[in-house]
């Protein structure tokens, strides 16, 4: 029986052993593997990071001035147009007509001023001659006066005449500019971007036939984080990335801000433009990525974005203290994109902090010191 159990105890004592260095290494009661930082002093250079959508600044939308039946529309969308150009015409309907009729009384004026200003001329040329008569004594004052008053009446006639002309002339050019106005015209060079009607169609006063935008006023409508954009302002460069140019990143400058942000979104609103137009011109309404690169920031205590963590309501990070992990509360300032952040209170340079662990850390956990956690960093 002693030697039994002498046996017994010979085997167990390892298999004891074995679990307890298995459990203690690999187990639940192994350390927890983690991966530390160093703490440093350096600047860093934040940026902001936005979402936006291309839009143009001036947008013009073409239309008659009065209703009518579109005759013409010469125009396809993605056509490029200068100032100027007809982009099509609607149908004249009588205006023709009533054109050709004032050129008609524009001419019929003329003739009467031409017979009004023959009558004046005869009718001065008698009073003249009845004046030199009557200083001979030929004829009698009445006779003079009667002279002088068919000269008045031939300068009344030919006043009025005149008077008819311009009139006339006015009517003409009324209905001229109405002629002109049923001429779609663009007023700047642009795009075609829509034709909301084809021809044909009825449309009425101020409806839009075609809408054409400016591609030297493209900008991006660029939303960004409320609580991150501070240091934002008009005249800081920005890339813009263009969903259709796989990644390339065009050269841009934030033209203003905002004045109202979106309340609900918790966003700021600004628009980035480019610092030369993209080419071949990229459709509107595209979305883009916009990153805004800010002033850099005095010298402050940084550390990685990746070892904060949250206890409750504060936030802190691990700081190893004679090799064992301490929760450490901190104050945070400003982050750049590259995923570094200053510590304005709660750690010194020098500081070593955990950055990635295999498993949530307690004060009490054991760690285990690694250079890489496989699936984690």
């Amino acid at each position: 029986m002693q030697r039994r159990t002498l046996a017994l105890v010979a085997v167990i004592l390892p298999l004891l052993a074995l679990l307890a260095y298995v459990a203690l290494r690999s187990g639940p009661l192994a350390p927890v593997a983690v991966t530390v930082a160093e703490v440093h002093e350096r600047t860093i250079a934040p940026a902001l990071f936005g979402i936006g959508t291309l839009e143009a600044r001036h947008v013009y939308r073409i239309g008659p001035i009065f209703p009518g039946r579109l005759a013409r529309l010469d125009v396809q969308v993605g056509d490029s147009v200068a100032a100027g150009t007809v982009l099509g015409e609607m149908a004249p309907v009588d205006i023709d007509d009533r054109l050709r009729a004032q050129e008609a009384l524009g001419n019929r004026a003329e003739a009467a001023i031409r017979e009004a200003s023959a009558r004046q001329a005869y009718a001065r040329g008698q009073a003249r001659r009845y004046e030199q008569l009557y200083a001979s004594r030929t004829v009698s004052e009445e006779a003079v006066s009667a002279k002088r008053q068919e000269l008045a009446v031939a300068d009344a006639a030919l006043a009025a005449a005149r008077q008819d002309l311009a009139r006339a002339r006015s009517d003409r050019d009324a209905v001229a500019t109405q002629r002109g106005d049923l001429q779609l015209r663009a007023p700047v060079a642009g795009i075609v971007t829509l034709r909301e009607v084809d021809p044909g169609t009825t449309v009425v006063a101020g409806q839009a036939v075609v809408e054409l935008v400016d591609p030297l006023s493209l900008w991006v409508n660029t939303r960004f984080d409320q609580a991150s954009s501070h240091g934002l302002a008009a005249g800081l460069a920005a890339d813009i990335v263009l969903r259709s140019r796989n990644g390339q990143a065009l050269p841009g400058r934030v033209l203003r801000l905002e004045p109202k942000a979106d309340a609900i979104t918790e966003e700021t609103l600004a628009k980035v433009g480019f610092d030369s137009v993209p080419t071949p011109l990229p459709p509107i309404g595209e979305l883009a990525e916009v990153t805004v690169a800010l002033a850099p920031l005095a010298a402050a205590t940084v550390i990685p974005n990746a070892a904060i963590r949250r206890e409750g309501n504060q936030a802190g990070v691990w700081r190893l203290v004679d090799g064992d992990p301490q929760f450490v509360a901190v104050k945070l300032g400003r982050a750049d994109l590259d995923g570094n952040v200053q510590v304005l209170e709660g750690l010194a340079e020098g500081d070593r902090i955990v950055v990635y662990s295999a498993q949530a850390l307690g004060p009490r956990t054991r760690i285990k010191v690694v250079e890489r956690i496989p699936g984690v960093d």
